[in-house]
């Protein structure tokens, strides 16, 4: 199994990432400083979504997929508003 997951940052942005661990384990590798990259200057991080897959192809997809979404989008799925994500998804929204 493999889970993405939804971090908002100390500085208010998100950061969307995955892991085959447990979610926990990872998100404490964030806040320790054990991730280099975009959430290393941005600690403390707090886990806001997660989502299990049953393989890595989908999970991948998966992340992919909402790395390019807005900020609003991110949002609505993160607040489980799948009708204003479903209004999000259409083209020419914002």
């Amino acid at each position: 199994m493999t889970w993405i997951y939804i971090l908002k940052c100390a500085d208010d942005s998100y950061y969307t990432g995955l892991t085959d661990r447990s979610v926990e384990t990872r998100v404490l590798e964030h806040n320790h400083g054990d991730v280099p990259g975009y959430t290393s200057k941005r600690r403390p991080v707090k886990l806001v979504y997660a989502e299990e897959f049953p393989n890595a192809v989908d999970a991948n997809a998966a992340e992919r997929k909402i790395k390019g979404w807005s900020r609003k989008k991110k949002e609505a799925l993160i607040d489980g508003d799948f009708n204003l994500l479903r209004a999000l998804s259409k083209r020419g929204s914002a």
